[in-house]
């Protein structure tokens, strides 16, 4: 007898499950930034509904994590276990840790375990780690994240999926004026206002850091070269350490009085000298030229 075509083929579903506090809330943000649709906490009666829904949407890319009181979860082992032959792939992360590393997490976090009330925090942990039993024994990929770091935790799922967690890294190179504010999402900052400022020239006063006449007013001045040669070089260190560090963008604010002259002409410069490394996404932004 013919096996049967999976009933969701374009679909790879992820399902992250484990012990409260051991990190499946941080695996599921860490798949979304991989580019998963994610729903957290799904009772368990919506799992075909969901996947109707993303299969209908053509969403190939879904990870769960779902809602089961103890008493349901070695009735619902089975339906994902059937599952294997209905999407084109299925992975299930199980997430734990030991004992004093979930106490300690709990204390930091000041938060209730769910099983907490009326017992322990210890014993609501060794209650809870011996209801999922089923679920990490069906795991593909059990994660033990006791001393695990954030972007350790991040290449690990990504390992455990197939994805290549070093992809694109989206680099914005950010112009704005300061008189107008610090943009909140900056991850680097120069300050530009030392160059000299095309705003005093009644003919540029109203063109853009990115017209050939601003360019070369700026030009002239001598302290240009020096210092994109020193920021050039600290942008272009910097930038695959954060990617190798598991971060997908980053944010480069170049910062002038008013935000249309140099802070617009040094972010087009440093953007076009990273445009070269391998992974990145470079692209700028001017917040201010229309104030």
């Amino acid at each position: 007898m013919p096996t049967p075509a999976p009933r969701y083929p374009e679909i790879h579903l992820v399902i992250a499950a484990g012990l409260s506090g051991a990190g499946v809330t941080q695996t599921l943000k860490i798949l979304e930034d991989i580019g998963f649709a994610c729903v957290a906490q799904l009772p368990a009666d919506l799992l075909t509904v969901t996947l109707e829904h993303f299969h209908a949407r053509g969403i190939g890319r879904v990870a769960l994590s779902f809602s089961l009181p103890d008493g349901e979860v070695a009735a619902f082992v089975p339906r994902i276990d059937a599952l294997r032959a209905q999407v084109a792939r299925l992975d299930v992360l199980f997430l734990e840790a030991a004992e004093s590393a979930l106490v300690g997490r709990f204390s930091e976090t000041r938060r209730r375990h769910r099983l907490s009330p009326g017992v322990t925090l210890t014993e609501a942990i060794e209650r809870e780690r011996t209801a999922l039993a089923p679920l990490h024994d069906l795991a593909t990929t059990t994660i033990a994240t006791d001393a695990m770091t954030l972007s350790q935790l991040r290449a690990r799922v990504a390992v455990a999926v197939g994805e290549d967690l070093g992809g694109t890294l989206e680099v914005t190179f950010l112009a704005f004026g300061f008189k107008y504010g610090l943009p909140p999402e900056l991850d680097l900052l120069f300050d530009v206002r030392f160059l000299a400022n095309p705003n005093y020239d009644p003919e540029l006063r109203e063109r853009l850091g990115s017209e050939p006449s601003v360019a070369a007013f700026i030009e002239r001045d001598d302290t240009l070269e020096p210092f994109l040669l020193r920021a050039v070089e600290l942008v272009r260190f910097l930038l695959p350490l954060y990617k190798r560090e598991g971060k997908t963008r980053v944010t480069i604010g170049v910062g002038c009085t008013g935000g249309r002259h140099r802070s617009l002409y040094v972010a087009r410069r440093l953007s076009a000298a990273c445009n070269d490394i391998r992974g990145l996404e470079c692209s700028v932004t001017a917040r201010d030229i229309g104030r």
